[in-house]
């Protein structure tokens, strides 16, 4: 580069020496800091805390964990008292629980409702639909007992498990519930027991596989699904059969 011609040299400066005069000139100004003032923050900074009436932005943290939905709530109800109109990521995550709380008891009640219309249109009698539904009912509540003694949580993510118990559950129990009507006896012996053990069986194939997904969500709700399958199957076979008694063709 010495015994270049000057036009190289000039060309090597400015690759090398522009970006160095940057670089000092960026070093001889922090070295210059003053005292930071509301006036002389630059505009885009100061309009994310100030608006232009005056009014600032406060923000407030939980004490606790942060993590802990029982902290949230508490944080939230205490930020909403002062500050009802207050936003934020705990007000946000409190308000989107209660909606989905909500939404998934009206779901409930209204596949509920439904199924038990659809059920006394195909079997006419409010008796053969309530023994239809009960081990329905029976399986939920031993499914949520499930969860609570190995400590599975409910979540956003696998309580969508639980509407799904219901058209599974039927779909098993009103195959008992027509052939006892239709005088069938032996139920636990009879194909119909095999068939209904099969289905389960093909159906838990597909929600094991969500179980071993990586994503924690999705494998919750294929554990509940998977739970909540095995005493739907546990119902169908030994709670149904004593339910139903001996066949109603028999009946005196």
């Amino acid at each position: 580069l010495a015994r270049g011609a000057p036009a190289e040299r000039a060309r090597a400066a400015a690759i090398l020496v522009t970006p160095l005069k940057v670089m000092l000139d960026q070093t001889r100004t922090s070295l210059q800091a003053g005292p930071v003032t509301r006036e002389t923050l630059p505009p885009e900074i100061s309009g994310d805390w100030v608006a232009k009436d005056g009014r600032a932005l406060v923000q407030v943290f939980p004490r606790g964990d942060g993590n802990d939905n029982r902290v949230l709530a508490r944080f939230t109800a205490a930020v909403r008292a002062v500050a009802p109109a207050a936003t934020g990521l705990p007000v946000a995550t409190q308000e989107a629980a209660k909606t989905v709380a909500r939404a998934f008891v009206e779901a409930g009640l209204l596949a509920l409702a439904l199924i038990s219309l659809l059920l006394f249109a195909a079997l006419r009698d409010l008796r053969e639909v309530a023994f239809t539904m009960a081990p329905v009912v029976l399986s939920g509540f031993l499914t949520l007992a499930s969860c609570v003694v190995i400590g599975q949580p409910i979540n956003f993510a696998n309580i969508i498990a639980f509407p799904l118990l219901f058209g599974v559950g039927v779909a098993f129990h009103i195959y008992f519930v027509m052939a006892w009507r239709g005088g069938a006896t032996d139920l636990l012996q009879s194909s119909l027991a095999r068939a209904v053990l099969f289905s389960a069986l093909a159906t838990g194939s597909a929600f094991g596989s969500l179980w071993l997904s990586h994503h924690p969500g999705t494998a919750s709700m294929g554990k509940i699904l998977m739970i909540s399958l095995a005493w739907t199957l546990v119902c169908a076979l030994i709670f149904e059969p004593a339910l139903l008694g001996p066949p109603k063709a028999q009946t005196p």
